[in-house]
């Protein structure tokens, strides 16, 4: 299969949540072929684990980042061509006094360089973007 959609930071953390919601457990195991992370995204996973003390919850963290996310996801790189579109929407939504965080604006370019569709519970924070096809699988 081919690539389809590009999961947010909060989807890939999903699993490793003290209660994960079963319905985002099935469509990632459903779409599983299907799915990549960017490189943002793998910045964010892996900052939020650094910053957590030596414990068995960071040893979780940290094999679930290297036994699933690192064999399952393929990493798709902020790039020339998504710099260039974040930048020209960036422009844009600056002009209306609606910037969006930085971050968010490299995650959508991954997604919309490579014509993906957005995976993310926090649809409002993407929604502004043109192009930019985005779902939540609450």
């Amino acid at each position: 299969m081919s690539l389809r959609y590009l999961l947010d930071t909060d989807v890939v953390s999903e699993p490793i949540r003290p209660k994960p919601r079963r319905g985002v457990l099935r469509r990632l195991r459903q779409h599983e072929d299907e799915i990549a992370i960017s490189s943002i995204t793998w910045h964010e996973l892996l900052f939020g684990m650094e910053r957590l003390p030596a414990s068995h919850r960071r040893a979780e963290i940290e094999r679930y980042l290297e036994e699933v996310v690192l064999r399952a996801m393929p990493i798709l790189d902020y790039d020339s061509s998504a710099a260039e579109w974040h930048a020209a929407e960036r422009a844009r939504l600056a002009a209306r006094g609606q910037t969006p965080p930085f971050a968010d604006g490299q995650i959508a370019a991954v997604a919309r360089v490579r014509q993906l569709t957005l995976v993310t519970f926090n649809e409002a924070d993407f929604k502004r973007f043109e192009g930019l096809h985005v779902v939540s699988w609450h």
